[in-house]
């Protein structure tokens, strides 16, 4: 079985599946977790994700369910039997959602993680006035989070410099974290954070993508991130 990184999660950020095969065949076992988004799971479905758990990856399927209580439950039930590492749920569904969620994965016996997500990386605090009028960023964050402890959903995805509320806010749960950078980059995230500081500061995993995907030598950019991990758990015993 591959292993890799214990805190590092690969976004395969790639267009066809046979793109994220190719890919992950030439990792040579240096990554244990994959994360799978929308254009992946459209294109390949259940066979793409079997196909990837058959080479010994975990598979996270981040599809951010969000949707009437009745329609999540089934959803969660169809996909806990997969043998998923873990699965996002978009908090912005609310209590009986999650409840919901949690229900379906519970009857299935099923070890599959839940994730809530908080708020996207991509909004800053002026993009996210736009959404929410009279509802600020950190208000938000805090109770997704309080709600996701509630209804004993397992982690939570945020932001890196949303760390310090969630964990106070969710204390108990796991954190994953997106818009993780080992430098800047011009592309759509707005909250954004190096690998050091946000293993640093207490995130439990870290979710890379195109440093890693368009890098001109994967390997090289997965050990480099490694290290920073590893500086990143040194500053927590500090």
């Amino acid at each position: 079985m591959n292993r890799g990184p214990d805190h590092l999660i690969l976004a395969l950020d790639v267009e066809r599946p046979s793109d994220g095969m190719e890919l992950l065949s030439s990792l040579g076992g240096r990554l244990k977790y994959v994360k799978i988004g929308h254009q992946l799971y459209a294109k390949g479905g259940i066979p793409f994700i079997r196909a990837i758990q058959d080479e010994g990856f975990d598979v996270f399927l981040d599809i951010k369910l969000h949707d009437i209580p009745n329609t999540v439950l089934m959803a969660v039930e169809a996909l806990a039997s997969l043998g998923l590492w873990a699965l996002t749920l978009h908090c912005g569904g609310g209590r009986k959602m999650l409840e919901e969620a949690v229900k379906a994965k519970k009857k299935n016996g099923s070890s599959m993680y839940l994730l809530g997500v908080t708020v996207l990386t991509s909004f800053d605090h002026a993009s996210w006035a736009e959404v929410s009028p009279g509802c600020s960023l950190q208000d938000a964050l805090e109770r997704r989070s309080r709600l996701c402890r509630e209804t004993e959903i397992d982690g939570i995805v945020c932001s890196p410099l949303d760390l310090p509320v969630v964990r106070q806010a969710g204390k108990g749960l796991f954190t994953v974290v997106p818009g993780v950078r080992p430098a800047a980059m011009d592309d759509d995230q707005a909250r954004t954070a190096t690998p050091q500081r946000t293993i640093g500061e207490g995130a439990d995993f870290i979710v890379v993508g195109r440093p890693i995907v368009n890098a001109p030598d994967r390997i090289a950019a997965i050990e480099s991130i490694s290290e920073a991990i590893e500086e990143g758990l040194s500053w927590r015993i500090r």
